[in-house]
């Protein structure tokens, strides 16, 4: 009998299956990042380039492992540390170091106890985690509003976890900058008490940032709606080298009284891609709601994936613990964040010795891993077959993939695309 039930449930000529799981046997779209990678191994050109990937790479485009975390590694290893499940909301030690990275030593809501810090699966995690909280608790519209455009993994994150998909304006293609004046305009019509999205430094994709004075008239805006923000921080000491500067936007809303949502992640920051190494936080009202909070946060991870990773999180944390540790990890983060720095100068200086008459500053101006070159789809798409250099239809290129041996080489080709 349960063969036959089962043999009914899997036929083809039942009309029960396929009504409950439409869509559910045809093949979903490609990852659009992913497919610029597969792509880029089919090909056999030797000059070929990866601008796709988001993921730091060295000088000699290598994959690159701070010494910082080689070091902490070999202070776990010595102390042979048992494998048991971290707690639901993570490793204690991680949570507060990962706060006091964001919000600053110093910080009035950490001393009064006020927020609430849970180790997640790397940034994803964490906004994934955020999202189903304001699914289930969020007393306002259902409406989370995006910058445009912004991350492409921020609408299924949100719209997977229930939330409606909303946008304001941000980038100006005109300038490849900043649309000041369109953000505060759709920011002051959003309705009262809707969720609004802001990348706290490096702007993923556009590497466009407000500037301090910009972000001062943003929380003024959002203050005066009524709207909650939440911040995505990714890139934290990678954008311009200065951890403080990095985290400047999300202090500033705290400071002038907001109640942020705030997502982390060490993949960039300290190379720990693989380990998946992030954090969630809420500042709340005060300890009593941070109490309640963390309480409802800890019942929507368990059902999801029970407790996090205890490997990245003990790295994390041995480095942001470990005075010495915490000093060399300042210096390799600036280092990194120096490298892309150079590689803009350097690629803005290639283009004009090529003989390009275009305005490229918005490659220097801009900051962080990524830059919205402002190719052209046909361009990008002549870029990858004249040239073998890949990157999303967007024109958007991973600086990290640029070295000082193939800069000159990425200048050539887009010189030779846009004249």
């Amino acid at each position: 009998r349960q063969l036959n039930c089962l043999s009914f449930f899997f036929s083809s000529t039942c009309t029960f299956f396929p009504a409950f799981m439409v869509g559910w046997s045809s093949n979903g779209p490609p990852d659009p990042i992913l497919g610029v990678t597969e792509a880029f191994k089919r090909d056999t050109n030797p000059k070929k380039m990866n601008l796709g990937v988001g993921a730091y790479r060295n000088d000699q485009g290598k994959p690159f492992v701070l010494s910082c975390v080689r070091k902490a590694e070999a202070l776990i290893a010595e102390k042979q540390l048992d494998k048991e499940y971290l707690g639901i909301g993570g490793l204690g030690e991680f949570s507060k170091a990962c706060a006091q990275l964001a919000l600053g030593a110093d910080s009035e809501v950490l001393k009064s106890g006020r927020n609430i810090t849970v180790q997640t699966i790397s940034g994803t995690g964490s906004l994934r985690i955020g999202a189903n909280f304001l699914s289930r608790f969020h007393a306002g519209p259902r409406d989370v509003y995006l910058p445009k455009p912004s991350w492409g993994n921020h609408t299924p994150i949100f719209r997977d976890a229930g939330m409606q998909l909303k946008a304001y304006r941000y980038y100006d293609p005109s300038t490849c900058g900043f649309d000041f004046k369109g953000a505060l305009e759709d920011i002051s019509n959003i309705p009262e008490q809707s969720v609004i999205l802001l990348h706290a430094c490096a702007h993923n994709p556009t590497g466009v940032d407000p500037r301090p004075e910009q972000w001062k008239e943003i929380s003024e805006v959002i203050k005066k709606r009524n709207l909650l923000a939440f911040f995505d921080m990714a890139y934290q000491g990678f954008a311009s080298g200065d951890i403080d500067r990095d985290a400047w936007a999300v202090r500033y809303f705290i400071e002038q009284g907001h109640n942020v949502l705030l997502s982390q992640s060490f993949a960039k920051n300290m190379g720990l891609y693989g380990e998946r190494v992030g954090g969630f936080s809420v500042v709340c009202k005060d300890t009593d709601e941070a109490k309640r909070v963390e309480s409802q946060l800890k019942i929507l991870i368990r059902p999801i994936y029970s407790n996090p990773p205890m490997n990245g999180a003990r790295i994390a944390a041995t480095i942001l613990n470990t005075p010495d540790l915490y000093s060399l990890w300042l210096e390799e983060v600036h280092g990194m964040a120096n490298r892309i720095i150079k590689m803009r100068e350097q690629l803005v200086a290639g283009l004009k010795k090529e003989g390009s008459s275009h305005n490229w500053q918005h490659v220097i101006d801009q900051i962080g891993m990524f830059c919205f070159t402002g190719l052209k789809p046909e361009q990008v798409e002549r870029l990858t077959k004249e040239f073998s250099v890949y990157m999303t239809k967007d024109g958007r290129i991973s600086m990290a993939g640029v070295t000082s041996g193939n800069v000159g080489y990425l200048a050539h080709g887009i010189h030779a695309v846009t004249k």
